[in-house]
């Protein structure tokens, strides 16, 4: 209960909140083959040997790259997860270089959001915690309650220290808008930049009511605190540059409590020097900060797809200038009833406002018209009027809604109307000290509060200017609605309520009605805090966080859906979650691809080229949908084809793309399977270039052993034993524990006569990992051939045991059996290889050999048959058969010969 009640408080789930789901992904698509077999001819039988030393098996795994469709997870993945500049061996200066995503922030992909001070919170949270979950959302519940605290500091300074400041805090600290913003870990930007920004406005604060009270040092170190967090502010996230312009209006409006028509004639007197100068500062400021960050981001603005933002690209100057319109009210609207909340709101969650007769338009007109009646009340020119209304002769004055006089702090009391107050039309800041025995009382002491309009037009700047950004009016952004921008925003919404709950209750006449309009105000923060607690439940887990989204953002929400039930083993169910997400939006390119990967799993390859085709189609530059491409062609004999599909992915360019780092991977991968093609077919030149082009390419984050070992590999078959041995090297100090590369650098050094040395590395693969056959068949190949016939037959023993599924595995113990002359257990395992293979000609040679040679001579007979069958021109076979036929005609045997 306790739990709960703190999440209310903090508008994030209870601290068993969900994982970061993903983990960094492997791009090893396959491993390379052992350059030599082990083969031993007779004079009765030959043996046909195979490669053995894939491990695992060869390139038919397919390539599992990110959804690049962007949700919370997959904003999570990459800001945190795949992210290099969170990593201690990423200097730290290229946090400062780098865009939110760890793309470098003048790349033509780059996504330009430039955070690095939010992004060096999540460094140092992998510094002390690597990627446990927990210390990021104790961070993110952290700022968020301080948020709350200086926030209710701020409504105190407008509203007073009475419960409606209070009403403010407790609204913003229950929202359910905020849940977003703070349950997710990257959420942390918008909720970093409200914490600066508010640290920066009560800076600015303390500036204006220290005027002529205090020295001008100490009035500078406040101005120039108030400057550096609003840089602060815009390093945690754009929009904090907006504080700026928040202080200013500030200073207009509730400082100098000056109304419209004021301003205007304030331009006129000589007194105003100062106002203006003030103004004029935050204005320069501001427009040294931006164009600051516009020239760091190369000067060229982001570039979006369509689908975040459609109608950025309407062709139609109707349709973008309709739509525009109509979505700062659709924001509204989730801020005065959060009942429909979604994790995206992109693509066609909200359609097009396409023409003038669309009914949305009624809702924009009343958004527009409400905003400008509030606007008119907050500014509109006011008669000077006596400083209290008599009654009965009395001044009556109430503070925050009660009747009073001036307490004995030395705060002043609002009269009965609000608007009522002496001091209210100066077009100078009131001096609120007097020299009284020679001291001065403290300014802030004395301040008179606010009267309601100046509240009412702070509010509205407060919720509209940090949404400029978002508008589309100086720039597209790449998102329709998101509920995180809200954040700041939300501020100045919790303080017009309480600041309208305030009003309702000085002219409510009975006590009643004050008493149920206390009840409405404590109800509302119920009802908040409720929801927000059944918001929280949505984004314990990936599952139920799509899931709340279907309604809203179908495609997005199924697609997503697909991959959380693909990686909990619901093959079935993920498949019909795909085919529901292109069924609303057949052209998602992430969503075809990843029900092509999920057939290929499931080995339907045909239909998964299908989808991969049609993945191509809507995304060409989709480089993952090239690699598995070329790696089905592969499997299935398609060489040229393959080699075709490997050159065209790795000529795709990476200009203007999202995620370059995962596009370089992909290449990366394209490039090894096409060198690992070339290495089978005996190219070993021109493998070892394409190896080199790929080690050019390879990104940061792209793990290389599996490269540095095939390179190893290549100059082994060319006999060029130092160069192998240097990347067998540079395979193993990439990743320690790689055991092909212990495998194959064993190998090399039992050629090179170093057999005491290769038996370690022999052990040590086998000791990384105890349950992979593939080390014992090596170590047993390695003891076949120093004649320890014994113990190679008990490695291939155990290894056939282990892989008793793979035919490679098998097919090589049953050799080793043959090798030792336990011609028995030969039979079995040879018959089990066959089994595996049943169209393979050199899985029923051998086994009608070794029947052969065990005496079975009908039996082998039946094998030579199916084995010639299969490939008629063998001439092993044909000789083996042959001297078959001689045995059973001695004997006296029936044969199927001519």
């Amino acid at each position: 209960m306790v739990t709960d009640y703190i999440c209310v408080l903090l508008a994030v789930p209870p601290f068993v909140m969900s994982p970061i789901h993903h983990a960094f992904f492997n791009y090893n698509t396959s491993i390379p083959l052992l350059p030599r077999c082990w083969q031993r001819s007779d004079l009765f039988l030959t043996l046909t040997p195979i490669n053995i030393a894939t491990y695992p098996s060869s390139s038919g795994a397919p390539h599992r790259a990110k959804n690049s469709c962007k949700s919370p997870s997959e904003e999570q993945h990459r800001a945190i997860k795949t992210n290099q500049d969170l990593l201690p061996e990423t200097p730290w200066a290229n946090i400062f270089y780098d865009d939110f995503w760890g793309t470098l922030l003048t790349h033509s992909g780059s996504h330009k959001s430039y955070r690095p001070l939010c992004t060096l919170s999540f460094r140092l949270n992998h510094a002390l915690g690597g990627l446990e979950p927990r210390g990021y959302h104790l961070v993110n519940v952290a700022f968020h309650g301080a948020v709350t605290g200086l926030f209710t500091l701020l409504a105190r300074l407008l509203l007073g220290h009475g419960p409606w400041s209070l009403l403010a805090g407790l609204l913003f600290a229950s929202h359910p808008i905020h849940t977003e913003a703070v349950a997710g870990v990257v959420g942390r930007a918008d909720v970093g930049a409200a914490l600066f920004f508010l640290l920066s406005l009560l800076c600015y604060v303390r500036h204006c009511r220290l005027r002529g009270h205090e020295g001008p040092r100490r009035l500078s170190v406040w101005l120039l605190g108030s400057l550096g967090l609003a840089a602060c502010s815009m390093l945690w996230k754009e929009q904090g540059v907006t504080v700026l312009a928040v202080s200013a209006l500030y200073e207009l409006c509730v400082f100098y409590r000056l109304k419209l028509r004021q301003v205007v004639m304030l331009l006129c007197k000589r007194k105003s020097v100062h106002l203006l100068l003030n103004v004029f500062l935050l204005a320069a400021w501001g427009a040294i900060l931006l164009a600051c960050r516009l020239y760091w981001m190369g000067n060229k603005p982001p570039n979006f797809s369509n689908s975040d933002n459609p109608a950025a690209d309407s062709p139609s100057l109707l349709t973008r200038t309709l739509t525009f319109f109509y979505l700062p009210s659709v924001n509204v609207g989730l801020l005065l009833c959060p009942d429909t909340l979604s994790f995206d709101w992109s693509m066609d969650a909200l359609p097009l406002v396409r023409s003038l007769a669309d009914w949305r338009n009624l809702q924009t007109l009343a958004f527009y018209s409400a905003l400008l009646t509030l606007a008119w009340f907050g500014l509109r020119t006011q008669r000077h009027k006596a400083k209290g209304k008599e009654t009965n002769g009395k001044a009556h004055c109430t503070s925050n809604g009660r009747n009073g006089h001036s307490n004995s702090n030395g705060h002043s009391y609002h009269c009965s109307d609000p608007q009522e107050q002496a001091n209210d039309h100066r077009a100078e800041p009131p001096h609120a000290s007097s020299a009284q025995n020679g001291t001065k009382k403290h300014y802030e002491t004395r301040t008179p509060l606010p009267t309601t309009e100046n509240v009412v037009v702070f509010s509205i700047g407060l919720m509209a200017i940090p949404f400029l950004p978002a508008t589309n009016l100086f720039f597209y952004v790449g998102f329709v609605v998101a509920e995180r921008v809200l954040y700041i925003p939300s501020m100045g919404f919790c303080l017009l309520v309480a600041v309208g709950m305030r009003s309702l209750y000085v002219r409510l006449p009975r006590r009643g009605s004050r008493t149920l309009l206390v009840g409405c105000s404590a109800a509302l923060v119920l009802l908040f805090g409720i929801k927000t607690v059944l918001r929280n439940r949505d984004w314990q887990n990936e599952e139920m966080l799509y899931k709340s989204g279907i309604y809203v953002n179908p495609a997005k929400a199924w697609g997503n859906l697909g991959n959380v039930l693909k990686n909990q083993g619901k093959m079935e169910e993920a498949e019909q979650a795909y085919r529901n997400a292109l069924y609303y939006r057949r052209n998602m390119a992430d969503m075809l691809y990843n029900l092509g990967l999920l057939l290929q799993e499931n080995n339907k390859l045909s239909e998964a080229l299908h989808y991969y085709k049609l993945a191509i189609g809507s995304r060409p530059t989709l480089a993952s949908a090239y690699l598995n491409t070329g790696i089905i062609q592969m499997n299935q004999g398609r060489l040229d084809e393959a080699k075709r599909t490997f050159v065209t992915c790795a000529d795709i360019p990476d200009e203007n793309l999202k995620d370059p780092h995962a596009h370089k991977s992909s290449v990366t991968s394209c490039l090894y399977n096409m060198g690992k093609l070339l290495h089978e077919l005996g190219h070993q030149q021109e493998a070892l270039s394409v190896y080199k082009e790929a080690v050019q390419k390879m990104p940061r984050q792209f793990a290389p052993q599996s490269l540095y070992n095939m390179m190893g590999e290549a100059y082994m078959r060319l006999n060029k034993l130092e160069e192998a041995e240097h990347w067998y090297r540079e395979s193993l100090r990439a990743k320690p524990d790689h055991i092909p590369a212990h495998l194959t650098y064993g190998k090399l050094l039992a050629i090179k006569g170093q057999k005491a040395e290769a038996e370690k590395y022999f052990l040590k693969a086998i000791q990384l990992d105890p349950t992979k056959g593939n080390c014992y068949m090596h170590y047993g190949q390695f003891l076949l051939e120093e004649s320890r016939l014994l113990e190679a037959a008990e490695m291939a023993e155990k290894a056939a045991h282990l892989d008793s599924g793979e035919f490679d595995v098998v097919f090589s113990a049953a050799h080793m059996f043959r090798q030792a002359s336990l011609n028995e257990v030969a039979e079995k395992y040879y018959g089990r290889a066959a089994s595996l293979r049943p169209n393979y000609p050199a899985a029923l040679m051998n086994l009608g050999a070794i029947l052969h040679l065990n005496g079975k001579l009908p039996e082998a007979e039946t094998n030579y048959l199916r084995a010639l069958q299969l490939k008629p021109d063998d001439t092993i076979t044909q000789s083996n058969l042959r001297k078959l036929w001689n045995i059973m005609e001695k004997q006296g045997l029936r044969t199927m010969g001519p």
